[in-house]
C-alpha cells in the first residue's frame, strides 16, 4: 500500500518573509495522516530569511534531525548550551524538554531546512547531541544512510528502529531501497522529479509504502530525496489518498 502526500497538501504557514511547510499537521485532526506515519512525527521544510528565528515546536521524548541543506542553522538547547548547523550536515538530538531557540545565523542569506522528528522506542531519553557533515559526493548516486540504530558507517545514531537516507541522483539514475517484511518506508522528494512506479513525485510531495519488497526510484531531474526506513508497526494510511 502506498500514501500520497503532495506538496501542496501540506500545511503551510507563513510568518513574515519566512515558509514553513508541513508534512503532518496534528492540527487537523479529520486528516488520518495528522499524527504521521509510524514513528515519523513530523517532517517540516523550512525557508528562513536573514536572522529571523524558527519557530519552537513542543518535542516532548522526541528525537529530532536537523538537516541544513543551504545556510547556517544556530540553536540553543533547553540547557543553553550554543551551536551551529551548517549546510550538508545532520544534527540529531534526543530530548524531553526540546529547542529553547533556533535562527539563521547570517544576516545576509537565507536558510532552507528540514527537520524530522521521530517518536522513540523508549522515554525519558538522556539529552544528547550529535552532528555530522555528510558530503555530496557521499550521497551521490546512492543512498547514504545517515542516521540508524547502530551508528553505521559513520551516521548518527537513533533511538528508534529507523533509518534515514540521503541521495543526489542524476536525470535517468534509479535506486532500489529493499524492504524486510514488516517495515515501512517515508518517502520525501528536497527537489526534482522522480518516479516510484507509475507515479511521478515532485518537488515536496511526499509517500508513504507499507507493502512491498521495495522501494524503487528512477530520477527524471536532478532530484534529491530523503528515505526513511520504519521497523515494524502500525502505519496509518488514507483510502482516499492511498492505491495499490
Amino acid at each position: 500500500m502506498v500514501t500520497l502526500r503532495r506538496a501542496e497538501q501540506r500545511q503551510h504557514d507563513r510568518r513574515g518573509k519566512q515558509d514553513i511547510w508541513r508534512t503532518f499537521d496534528p492540527r487537523d485532526r479529520e486528516d488520518p495522516l495528522a499524527d504521521g506515519f509510524g514513528p515519523l512525527a513530523s517532517l517540516n521544510e523550512d525557508h528562513v530569511p536573514p536572522g529571523a528565528t524558527v519557530p519552537r515546536h513542543p518535542h516532548h521524548d522526541a528525537e529530532i534531525v536537523t538537516y541544513v541543506r543551504q545556510g547556517t542553522l544556530a540553536y540553543e538547547d533547553s540547557d543553553g548550551r550554543p551551536g551551529l548547523i551548517n549546510a550538508g550536515e545532520f544534527h540529531r538530538m534526543s530530548t524531553s524538554r526540546g529547542i529553547r531557540h533556533t535562527e539563521n545565523a547570517s544576516r545576509r542569506h537565507w536558510a532552507h531546512i528540514f527537520q524530522i522528528s521521530l517518536r522513540p522506542a523508549r522515554t525519558g531519553l538522556a539529552p544528547r547531541h550529535e552532528q555530522e557533515r555528510f558530503s555530496a559526493a557521499q550521497r551521490r548516486g546512492g543512498l547514504c544512510v545517515v542516521a540508524s540504530p547502530d551508528a553505521r558507517g559513520g551516521s548518527l545514531r537513533v533511538d528508534q528502529d529507523a533509518l534515514i537516507c540521503s541521495a543526489l541522483l542524476d536525470p535517468g539514475q534509479h535506486v532500489v531501497h529493499e524492504l524486510s517484511p514488516g517495515r515501512g518506508a517515508w518517502v520525501h522528494i528536497v527537489r526534482g522529479k522522480a518516479a516510484l512506479g507509475e507515479v511521478v513525485l515532485a518537488t515536496g510531495d511526499g509517500v508513504g509504502v507499507t507493502v512491498g519488497p521495495a522501494v524503487s526510484l528512477t530520477a527524471r531531474d536532478d532530484t534529491e530525496v530523503l528515505l526513511l526506513d520504519f521497523g515494524e508497526g502500525t502505519f496509518a494510511t488514507s483510502d482516499s489518498e492511498a492505491f495499490r
